[in-house]
């Protein structure tokens, strides 16, 4: 009777486990407040030399076109502190596949903001990061408690949108949010304060504001105000200021029917003197925070679009990466990167297959090589492999082959 009750029991735990990843959904007042007073917040900290930075902090705000970012004068004034990256680019519309895109090197055909849940077994970022031991958090404006995993939280005064699980990108990845332990490193922009004065702010980072602050029901002007409100005083904190890189950037642009160009601004210690109120041209987009990384902190890749995607050119320079030209059959200026392909995630239709990593993927530009743990997973699956070596990348006007979207 004891082993038969033992073993309900490890059942009952293993399932619950396996179950992480829908647990803390729930908006309801009693259910935030208990979830609230039980949630596990850690803040585990590391000290893995990079080559050129050691730490980056990547901000996201909302909707805007390259211009009217440009133009902000708040915007404007960071600029000046760093480097614009003039040829940066989003990857498609609308918010939340740039998002997963950003961590995961894909967005697998989504095209939509729904409650969406990746597979446990595609990795992200968080895979080559902490295959190497370098400690990662996501500081979110106005998420209820640690580990949240609902699709929204208003604001419990007002009504108005705070907090979107769309605008978070590790939680949509099942491989992060069924696992506690990663959970506990998705917290409220409030910790990150918290974490500041204790020195415990970990490597790599994600900070979401919320969708007042990050211009998605306001505007660039609110955005931008923000953003420096946020930056300037850690500019000249030695807390947060060590060998730091910060990437502030757009999701997406605001008008489909142009270019989906977003402005980048790269500012912090890190940034070399010589380059400060610099301008880059070359092609980047949401990938390059990913190869960037990678190339670092000499992490390997996810064998997605992260592997061809060009590194920074201030950290190239560092790395011996090459920044290459845009490299597609269709000219740069044709494409607009607006619509999605077909995928596990578009609602439309059409191949709903996830891709397969590129197992052997590795560039005349560098020599990373794919995380041995997503080799072993998809090691002689008979997924399809789109995933190419060179910088181009495909939308949905130009699929990748097999993925065609159903307009």
């Amino acid at each position: 009777m004891m082993h038969s009750a033992l073993l309900s029991l490890s059942l009952l735990v293993a399932g619950a486990a396996a179950q992480a990843e829908n647990l803390y959904t729930s908006t309801a007042t009693a259910d935030v407040e208990a979830a609230r007073a039980t949630a596990k917040t850690s803040s585990p900290t590391s000290n893995v030399k990079g080559k050129a930075f050691d730490r980056f902090v990547v901000i996201w705000l909302e909707n805007t076109d390259y211009d009217l970012a440009a133009g902000d004068a708040n915007l404007s004034w960071l600029a000046k502190k760093g480097i614009t990256l003039n040829g940066y680019h989003a990857v498609t519309h609308p918010s939340e596949p740039n998002y997963i895109a950003a961590i995961g090197g894909d967005y697998f055909g989504m095209q939509n903001d729904n409650f969406n849940q990746v597979d446990a077994n595609v990795s992200t970022v968080i895979d080559l990061l902490e295959d190497k031991g370098i400690t990662w958090g996501e500081y979110q404006e106005d998420m209820p408690y640690t580990g949240f995993e609902g699709k929204a939280y208003v604001n419990q005064k007002t009504g108005a949108n705070d907090y979107v699980r769309k605008h978070n990108p590790g939680v949509i990845y099942n491989s992060a949010a069924a696992k506690t332990d990663r959970l506990a490193l998705m917290k409220n922009l409030t910790q990150f304060y918290v974490d500041l004065e204790n020195d415990a702010l970990p490597q790599w980072m994600f900070i979401t504001p919320n969708m007042t602050s990050d211009g998605h029901d306001t505007d660039v002007s609110v955005a931008g105000t923000w953003t420096r409100t946020f930056l300037e005083p850690l500019l000249e904190d030695k807390r947060f200021m060590k060998n730091t890189l910060v990437l502030v950037t757009f999701d997406e642009n605001e008008t489909y029917s142009i270019q989906n160009r977003i402005l980048g601004i790269l500012l912090g210690d890190a940034v070399p003197s010589k380059l400060v109120g610099t301008t880059d041209d070359h092609y980047y987009n949401h990938y390059s925070e990913i190869s960037t990384v990678s190339a670092n902190w000499d992490l390997h890749t996810l064998g997605r679009f992260d592997v061809g995607a060009n590194v920074f050119k201030l950290v190239a320079d560092k790395t011996g990466d090459v920044v290459r030209e845009w490299d597609g059959k269709v000219a740069l200026d044709n494409m607009y990167f607006n619509t999605s392909y077909a995928g596990y995630f578009n609602t439309n239709g059409g191949n709903q297959r996830y891709p397969g990593p590129n197992l052997g993927s590795c560039t005349k530009s560098h020599k990373r090589t794919v995380l041995p743990s997503i080799k072993k997973a998809w090691s002689g699956n008979p997924a399809p492999v789109y995933y190419g070596l060179g910088v181009a990348i495909p939308d949905g006007l130009n699929p990748p082959t097999g993925y065609a979207p159903v307009l």
